[in-house]
């Protein structure tokens, strides 16, 4: 994550100018639903004390249902189902999600192509649109702490934090997957905050799943998972 940090400081610094410029067109912030950026010819202030508000209440959340749970994935998955979020269990869950670069376990909302395939291996219909949803392997072991993960970020979508809109997660897969540095000078100053969004998202679910690993078994194993692109789901 370090590498993306640094570039997405980079890239923010050197979109400034143009944003200053756009804003005189749009306007003079950028908001999500829990922050807002303001941008003023000296400085970028970030007002996001909401956002700060709601990701503890995720924290303390997902601690309490962790608790309850108690390593049991069932009990995950009956609480998403119990909300209204779908969950399929389907065999060769990974190799069907790698085609469309998507991994097993949470789906954010899709569009288009990938929206398509998504309902037609779900058996939805033709729909070019899909609301969020979790797909499973019906054929591998659940990896509990990998849910986990994935749990984390569907229950931040559930209280509004950003970045789990389809273009912003578009934009985060686009520069997980890729092997070099991504071109980000294309970007313009509303899709980067939409990327940085996405991306504090990953970050937090990431550290979220660490700190409960390292209270209970050490977590070096796991980390190793994810960084690899993750465990079956």
């Amino acid at each position: 994550m370090g590498i993306l940090d640094d570039l997405k400081k980079k890239a923010l610094e050197l979109k400034k100018k143009e944003a200053i410029k756009a804003i005189k067109d749009r306007g003079n912030s950028f908001a999500g639903k829990t922050g807002k950026t303001i941008i003023s010819s000296t400085e970028t202030v970030t007002i996001n004390s909401k956002t700060n508000a709601i990701i503890n209440e995720v924290k303390e959340g997902v601690s309490a249902i962790n608790k309850t749970a108690n390593g049991d994935c069932e009990k995950l998955i009956a609480y998403i189902e119990a909300q209204g979020t779908e969950v399929y269990r389907i065999n060769n869950a990974s190799k069907l999600l790698e085609k469309i670069k998507e991994h097993t376990g949470f789906i954010t909302e899709l569009e288009g192509a990938k929206a398509v395939y998504i309902n037609n291996i779900t058996n939805k219909g033709m729909g070019i649109k899909t609301p969020p949803m979790f797909i499973i392997s019906n054929d591998k072991e659940l990896d509990y702490y990998m849910l986990l993960r994935e749990f984390y970020l569907w229950y931040s979508m559930k209280k509004g934090l950003d970045g789990f809109d389809f273009k912003s997660q578009e934009l985060f897969k686009q520069y997980m997957n890729t092997t070099k540095a991504p071109d980000t000078k294309k970007l313009k100053y509303e899709e980067l905050a939409a990327y940085k969004e996405a991306l504090h998202r990953d970050e937090e679910a990431n550290a979220f799943v660490m700190d409960i690993i390292r209270q209970k078994e050490g977590g070096a194993n796991v980390l190793k998972k994810m960084q690899d692109g993750g465990a079956e789901i």
